[in-house]
């Protein structure tokens, strides 16, 4: 089954970050990232660029353009994973696993209800 599992944290912490901190954080999530590309579990994932860089079309009867996320809040939307694996516990594990490489923030883990994978290649 897919799931999605969507990357929280406080941006200013995390690109407060110096370059060694920033690469080492990396560094221990690819070797979790490998491990789950090698076994099938892991699709496309991201890392977002900061929030000052987003736009939101807010969806009213003359929908309109607002800078930054939607919502004001502590923690900001920062990556995803795509997992392709047996159930929302082994879901778990893999954003437990995750957790410990990357402290700080939250994985917010939801099974998908569509997945239309597209034609975009990597760069």
């Amino acid at each position: 089954m897919l799931y999605m599992l969507l990357c929280y944290n406080n941006e200013t912490e995390v690109l407060g970050w110096t370059p060694e901190q920033d690469a080492a954080v990396m560094g221990r999530l690819s070797v979790v990232h490998d491990r789950l590309i090698a076994e099938g579990k892991m699709g496309p994932s991201g890392r977002l660029q900061g929030t000052t860089s987003a736009k939101t079309l807010v969806k009213t009867e003359a929908p309109f353009v607002i800078d930054g996320p939607y919502a004001e809040t502590k923690e900001q939307f920062l990556g995803f994973y795509t997992l392709d694996v047996a159930d929302m516990d082994e879901a778990l594990a893999i954003a437990r696993e995750l957790g410990v490489a990357n402290p700080g923030g939250a994985y917010e883990v939801r099974p998908m209800r569509l997945y239309l994978p597209g034609a975009i290649a990597a760069e």
